[in-house]
């Protein structure tokens, strides 16, 4: 009976298709364009019935008299290729399969009115591409064996099913989903009941459509067997699917202004580099841009000079995080020509919040003119957090953002919430959840002609009842960027989460950066809380033990050091957040460092009508950047501002470090670098400008180049071959030094015979006269210093009491050699452990400190202290020892000695009085105190020998692991009228057994993160990856020197998983064979088990490729570890 019943339903197919064959044939209007492009490419399983799948398609197509073309070459996505196409067919595609260019230019083809059809495994694809899963509209979970079952139609009117009964029976591979789009129109379910292996359950989509992003998408779950290519009911159901996606029948239209613009058509220029610790911008009414530096300078580019100037330098205290660290126009800035400083004082423990008055012209600051609005007291006892970014609203009100001034470094990256005696400085409680605290908040407040008043619509009253007045968000840790949505009048801010790698059931979750969107004031839960409301648990830091985990909406702070409420605001969840790890929800920001930043919110009718300003495509998206990360993404919003989706803004490029963006006011973007290192000037510092070009492309103009820095007379090599462009265009060349024309060649060289910073310029041209140019600065007088660390084991990793041999050289050109010119103090080298879960900006800092103190010593010794002090000794005076054991204490007793050395005086150590020394400068007198006080202490970090060995062992007393952290720099004495110049060089050497679920990069990769306590007898989180068919996970940069062998250690459970082959590989895919190994279903316990894989003959570094291959379905084995043994 089933028999007859599959030939009826044969035959009644075959004339459905038939007849929408004819409806297709006797149209009146024979002009309709059908143009398709049929990819196939696989970078997983590759199904044998992708042959028969083109050949059916090529039977559509001649059969409807349309044209189409098969690729398995990712670079047909193009607009040049794509720009005939109307409808991309992903014809049983797997893995990731497309580059970021070759993404962008799929959602640019949908965007501009094409349409897609997915078949079967499409939604095994591009995993990591969260544009792709919107498009396809889920992912593939797990399938059981091929099966019959009934598919329950559930839409008859849609082109694609109006063929079929309300039950189709057929034959297929049946995939579960995971992540399936709620906005999908289902056509299709699979009925689980008449199968087994379902997982969806009664609602178990099998084929779905709808319009999406200017375009439409079609899928179908239906096509894994080679039997369903010559299926009528099928054929015509991916007939009717692929009309459907081609809509119209017409050509696409990239004229569309939502379409995402090409990354090639915005220049970047950089205005101006090596600049030293840029903080926040502003861009004047002019168009010249003011900006500020961590160390009190601010600086002035001026778009007609193209040059840069110092307006002013702040004496400011630069200890831990702080500095002159935020500046603000005022919103009438035209016509009071106000500008506003976020600054700490160079001696008071306090933060500044003051205004001054610019000229006409905005090219000099009256400081006379000073108004402060607020001291905002501090601790400087210890490390972190001070955030200080400024902004005006769309309100006019002044937005302040202030850290937590807590040390997060004795909590394990978890909450600091230690209230026991003398530890206020490591409890946030006293600051981010303090309601009578301006630390850990955004502050809002009304700037008045003097002083400053509360607006309405703070989170306290104004009347300080029940909090600070000025408090509009509070519950923050390091709020260090900050930006409006200035029509929406939304705050956004990126802030710096904690350190915690993995969660811990008895301490509270990882750490987490946010992105936050506050609509009206609110609490946003530090330091009970981080990301989407994740809750820590309360802390007995007497007894290490933990408490209950504190509640969202009732949060209560019971802190001693607490002077506010106790019952706090309900915490706010955060808008966007991601840890250390892939993201999850978020899957675009990667993983890696965090320091998330919030940009500004784009809205195009906000700018003149200039050929240069962003394009219509952004229009109302929200921008955010990632200062670790280097990208920037813009954020789609509804019109209620709730997260639609993101996307990578110029994936080409990598920002080094971006500390502040700003759109000026031709609709054009201002970028701000750090750079690359922390706590110093960098190279790679630097003031970028974005433009975008809706014409003729200008060249780009590069200049290549092996030296920046040198002795005089200095020979430049310079070369402009990697300059091109765009559109294909011949180019000529020509070199600048100021108005002289030095060359017109593609390579030359030119030599400097004074000392000097000397701009040399490079212009190139196409052949109808777009201009591109490009700068770079020589500083001639004193040459780069050389180090190089030398060690003789290997660079990856570390063992227990294993001992690094080590050897630094330093080379300058003008100080000498170590030990000959340069002696061993000027170097400084340092070892440092970090434990798992601290910050790495601590080493930093400490190396840094170093550094400072290294500049005390240095203006001490070449003062006249040394005729009255020496370091350990009495003399006429105190011995600085002394000083500093006297003065340890004391939290003024910078402020105190600063001025004793500046003023003189006599009267604490005896009666010789003191030389004054009015001349020194708060910064100079600041360093030699530093140093004084560094004396005494105990923590201070030591300055390692050039050469030596090191045996590590801390980590054994923490009992963690974490990484040794080996850093050597040295810092030349300059040169003619060029300053000191550094040069550092860091190895991180980490413990050899590397977590499964921190790989590089792969294909199918799943990864878990089992969390304490969900599993019985799981008394720690367990992170695992799973081994797919067909998945391959890769782990870069590794030093195999002395690597006798690699570890792996494995979970199998037979009900879950069926075995088959682990393989590991050198540097490829197709690289050396290090061994395959068979694992066999069953012949594993559920515990942990270990393969051992040979690597003696392999040195040096290489990547390493985890490949897993089996002809089932279900996983091979999860990972959970991978082990280096010498």
């Amino acid at each position: 009976m089933k028999g007859i019943k599959n030939k009826i339903g044969w035959f009644f197919g075959l004339l459905a298709m038939m007849s929408g064959l004819w409806f297709f044939l006797i149209k009146e209007d024979q002009n309709d364009y059908l143009k398709l492009l049929v990819f196939s490419k696989t970078e997983g399983f590759r199904h044998s019935s992708i042959e028969d799948g083109q050949k059916m398609l090529q039977n559509i197509a001649d059969q409807n008299r349309f044209e189409l073309i098969f690729s398995e070459e990712a670079e047909v996505f193009n607009e040049r290729v794509l720009a005939d196409i109307n409808v991309i067919v992903f014809l049983n595609t797997t893995g990731d399969i497309l580059d970021e260019d070759q993404q962008l230019e799929l959602q640019r083809f949908i965007q501009a009115g094409g349409g897609f059809v997915g078949i079967h495994s499409a939604t095994d694809t591009e995993y990591k591409w969260p544009y792709y899963n919107q498009l396809v509209g889920a992912y593939f979970e797990s399938h059981p064996e091929p099966a019959e079952a009934t598919i329950n139609v559930l839409n008859r009117d849609h082109l694609s099913t109006h063929h079929l009964s309300h039950n189709w029976v057929h034959t297929d591979e049946w995939y579960n989903y995971r992540a399936i789009h709620p906005d999908i129109n289902v056509l299709m379910e699979v009925n689980e009941a008449t199968y087994q292996g379902g997982k969806n359950g009664s609602n178990h989509p099998i084929s779905w459509y709808r319009d999406f992003d200017g375009g439409r998408m079609w899928y179908t779950g239906l096509g894994h067997t080679e039997e369903s290519y010559i299926e009528p009911f099928f054929i015509e159901h991916v007939w009717g699917g692929i009309q459907y996606a081609a809509g119209p029948m017409q050509r696409i239209d990239y004229r569309k202004s939502t379409i995402v613009p090409e990354e090639n058509r915005f220049d970047i220029e950089i205005l101006d580099e090596n600049l030293n610790e840029p903080m926040e911008l502003e861009v004047l009414p002019n168009g010249n841009v003011v900006f500020i530096q961590r160390h009190g300078e601010v600086m002035l580019y001026d778009g007609l000079t193209k040059q840069t100037n110092l307006l002013h330098k702040f004496e400011v205290c630069t200890d831990f995080e702080d500095g002159l660290l935020g500046v603000a126009l005022d919103p009438q800035v035209e016509q009071n020509r106000q500008i506003y400083f976020f600054r700490s004082h160079p001696v008071d423990s306090m933060q500044i919040i003051s205004s001054f008055t610019m000229n006409a012209d905005y090219r000099s600051i009256d400081i006379k003119s000073e108004q402060i609005l607020l001291n905002i007291p501090t601790q400087r006892l210890e490390c972190c957090h001070s955030a200080g970014s400024l902004e005006f609203g769309p309100d006019q009100m002044l937005y302040i953002a202030v850290g937590d001034n807590t040390n997060p470094h004795a909590s394990d990256g978890y909450s600091p919430i230690d209230d026991r005696s003398g530890r206020e400085p490591w409890d946030a409680r006293k600051s981010s959840a303090n309601t009578d605290d301006l630390r850990g908040k955004i502050l809002r407040i009304k700037v008045e002609k003097e002083g400053y008043s509360i607006p309405q619509g703070n989170l306290f009253p104004q009347d300080g009842s029940e909090g600070r007045p000025e408090i509009y968000v509070m519950g923050c840790r390091n709020p260090y960027r900050m930006a409006f949505d200035d029509h929406k009048g939304f705050l956004y801010w990126g802030d710096v989460g904690p350190d915690a790698n993995e969660s811990d059931v008895n301490r509270g979750p990882r750490g987490h950066d946010e992105i936050n969107q506050a609509r009206v004031a609110g609490n946003f839960g530090w330091p009970l809380f981080v990301g989407n409301n994740l809750a820590y648990n309360d802390y007995d830091w007497d007894t290490q033990k933990s408490g209950k985990i504190f509640d969202p909406l009732k949060p209560i702070n019971d802190s001693q050091y607490n002077t506010g409420a106790k019952i706090l605001p309900p915490a706010q969840p955060a808008f966007l957040w991601y840890s250390y790890d892939n993201s999850s929800e978020f899957p675009l920001l990667g993983n890696g460092g965090r320091t998330a930043m919030a940009g500004p919110t784009y809205y195009q009718d906000d700018y003149p009508d200039i050929e240069s300003k962003f394009p219509k495509y952004y229009d109302g998206k929200l921008f955010i950047y990632e200062w670790m990360r280097g990208w920037m993404m813009s954020v789609t919003l509804d019109e209620e501002g709730n997260y639609v989706r993101m996307e990578r803004f110029l994936s080409e490029k990598e920002f080094s470090n971006p500390t502040d963006m700003a759109f000026g006011p031709e609709g054009d973007l201002y970028v701000l670098e750090y750079g690359s290192a922390w706590f110093q000037q960098n190279p790679d510092a630097r003031l970028v400008h974005l433009t975008y070009n809706r014409s003729n492309r200008k060249p780009i103009a590069k200049i290549e180049t092996p030296l920046e820095y040198g002795k005089s007379p200095f020979r430049a090599a310079l070369s402009a071959a990697d300059s091109y462009d765009r559109d294909g265009d011949s180019l000529t060349y020509e070199w600048r030094l100021g108005d002289q024309i030095i060359s017109t060649e593609k390579e030359t060289s030119f030599t400097f015979d004074h000392p000097g910073i000397f701009t040399v310029s490079l212009g190139v041209k196409d052949e109808e006269g777009a201009l591109g140019s490009s700068s770079i600065k020589l500083k001639v007088g004193n040459a780069l210093p050389q180090l190089n660390i030398e060690i003789n084991s290997n660079s990856s990793f570390y063992w227990d009491k294993s001992i690094l041999s080590y050897q630094i050289s330093v080379r300058d050109e003008e100080d000498g050699t170590l030990g000959a010119g340069i002696t061993e103090d000027e170097v400084i080298t340092t070892i440092d452990y970090l434990q798992e879960g601290l910050d790495r900006n601590l080493i930093a800092i400490g190396h840094g400190a170093l550094k400072q103190l290294s500049l005390g010593k240095s203006l001490i010794q070449s003062s006249d202290c040394s005729s009255c002090h020496q370091e350990k000794k009495k003399s006429i005076g105190p011995s600085f020892y002394a000083i500093s054991k006297k003065y340890q204490m004391d939290s003024v007793a910078k402020k105190y000695l600063v001025e004793k050395i500046q003023n003189g005086g006599a009267g604490v150590w005896g009666e010789v009085a003191m030389a004054a020394h009015p001349a020194l400068a708060d910064s100079d007198a600041g360093s030699m105190v530093d140093y004084i006080l560094s004396l005494g202490r105990q923590d201070i970090v030591n300055n390692l020998p050039t050469y030596g060995k090191y045996t590590f062992q801390e980590h054994m007393k923490k009992e963690s692991q974490g990484v040794y952290v080996f850093t050597a720099s040295y810092t030349d004495k300059g040169g003619e009228m060029i300053g000191p110049l550094t040069q550092q060089q860091t190895l991180i050497l980490r413990k050899p057994i590397i977590s499964a679920v921190n790989f590089d990069d792969g294909l199918r990769t799943q990864s878990m993160n089992v969390e304490a306590g969900t599993v019985p007898g799981l008394d720690e989180a367990l992170a695992l990856v799973i081994g797919e068919a067909g998945s391959y996970y890769v782990y870069e940069d590794i030093d195999f020197k002395g690597i006798s062998a690699v570890n792996v250690t494995i979970l199998q459970h037979p009900q879950y998983m069926n075995g088959g082959i682990l393989e590991l590989r050198m540097d490829s895919l197709g690289g050396a064979i290090i061994q395959s190994l068979n694992i066999e279903q069953g012949l594993l316990d559920v515990g942990p088990s270990n393969l051992k894989f040979d690597v003696s003959e392999f040195e040096e570094m290489h990547d390493l490729y985890m490949l897993f291959k089996s002809e089932e379905t279900k996983p091979i084995c999860a990972v959970t570890d991978i082990a280096f043994l010498r």
